[in-house]
Parts: C-alpha cells; structure tokens; sequence
C-alpha cells in the first residue's frame, strides 16, 4: 500500500488530480504552476468529471505501480457527479480519507461551502479568473499544502 509522503521536498515530485471540466481553467492552472514551482517537479492530472475522477484514483489505490495524488482540486459544479458527491464518494474508501481536497469554486453560496466542509473538504477556495490570480493561488497552495503543512500517511 502505498502512503502520502509528509512534507514535500524538492526532489520529490508533487502529483495532484485536479478536477475540472474547463478546459480553459486547466490551462490557467498549468500555467500557474509552471511559473511558480520550479524547484521541483509538479504533475498536474487533470480530469473533467467526477466519474473519471474516481476511476483515476481507483486505479491508484488498487495499482502496485500507482500511488494515489498527494493532492486533490475540485471543482464543485461539475456535470452529472458533482463536488459534493465525489467528496462523499472519496471519503467512503478508507486509502483515500485521508487525502488532501481543496474545493475549487466560483460559487460563494453558504450553503456549498457548508456542504463541502460537511462532505470533509479540507479548505474551500474561490476559484480565480485570471492567470495572475491562478499564480497567487498557485504560490498559496505551494507554501502552504507542499512547504508548512504535513500531509498524513495513508497507513495511519
């Protein structure tokens, strides 16, 4: 089984799913992170819906080659299997509880961000515009979720 690591260092390459059915919003975010994180590596996986977002990190999970994403973005306002129901969908398999999820959200409703914190998000962001906005979000998610924070093993 594999684990998340804790801190992230610089030659340790960052894998995050981002979750997303905008094409031009996952350009913005590669772009991003391309211009902010170059002391290590940063693979951006990028899926359009919440179905191939869990059969992503199914695979994960059940591959002896594959280690889940030490990070997940989530859009909230997907088609079909939104936000709300991937987050109860990743929270029912014990390998993944533990990952890290930061909902990605135009939307500033209390009521889905109350469901997303309920749902176990760990952290609701407003979803930015523009590049400079995706690269200030960028540098906050490096500092924070990959330089500060320690991410829990998934064996725990």
């Amino acid at each position: 089984m594999s684990t998340f690591t804790h801190q992230c260092s610089a030659v340790e390459p960052v894998d995050i799913l981002f979750v997303e059915d905008n094409p031009h919003d996952v350009t913005l975010l590669r772009d991003a992170f391309e211009s902010v994180v170059s002391d290590r590596e940063t693979r951006l996986h990028a899926v359009v819906s919440g179905s191939d977002a869990m059969s992503f990190l199914c695979r994960s999970v059940e591959s002896d080659s594959d280690s889940p994403p030490n990070f997940v973005l989530l859009d909230l306002n997907l088609p079909s299997y939104g936000g709300t129901e991937i987050l109860e969908a990743i929270t029912a398999v014990p390998q993944l509880r533990r990952l890290p999820i930061v909902v990605l959200s135009g939307s500033d409703d209390r009521s889905d961000i109350a469901r997303c914190y309920e749902g176990y998000a760990n952290a609701y962001l407003t979803k930015p515009s523009d590049l400079d906005e995706f690269i200030s979000l960028v540098e906050t998610i490096d500092r924070f979720w990959f330089t500060q924070a320690t991410l829990p093993s998934a064996s725990i």
